[in-house]
């Protein structure tokens, strides 16, 4: 089960990353292996020809799978990435974007994640991607 609420994770970055607030995500839902993360629809995210940009999908699945990790593990400020792989499927539309960030293994040293994203309120995913992260030794 989750060791930290989304109230927790919330304070956590701030205190400690506060470089996120940018993309303004918000966390739905904190489960066992899981979360689900949104950001929500605005200008700044778009690229030209006015579709949700690769990097901000990218950005949602790198930060959505750091923010699964520390609800498993509890705070563990330096947990990086090692590696993502994301495939664009379709073109996002003009709506906030939705991941559903899982962890698949989640050892001492590492953790690897899968993330599945979504134009709010189409079924079909725009984007996919897996994760690693290393995760430092526990003192």
């Amino acid at each position: 089960m989750p060791v930290m609420t989304a109230e927790q994770i919330h304070s956590f970055l701030e205190e400690h990353f506060p470089q996120i607030s940018h993309l303004d995500m918000r966390i739905e839902d904190v489960r066992k292996n899981g979360i689900t993360v949104r950001i929500p629809y605005h200008e700044r995210h778009l690229r030209p020809g006015g579709t949700i940009s690769g990097p901000t999908m990218m950005a949602l699945a790198d930060a959505g799978t750091y923010l699964a990790i520390l609800a498993q593990l509890g705070p563990v400020a330096e947990a990086v990435t090692t590696n993502l792989n994301i495939n664009f499927l379709r073109k996002p539309g003009q709506n906030d974007i939705v991941a559903q960030c899982n962890i698949l293994k989640l050892g001492k040293r590492l953790a690897v994640g899968e993330v599945t994203i979504f134009s709010a309120g189409e079924d079909d995913p725009v984007a996919h991607a897996t994760m690693t992260y290393s995760i430092p030794p526990r003192e």
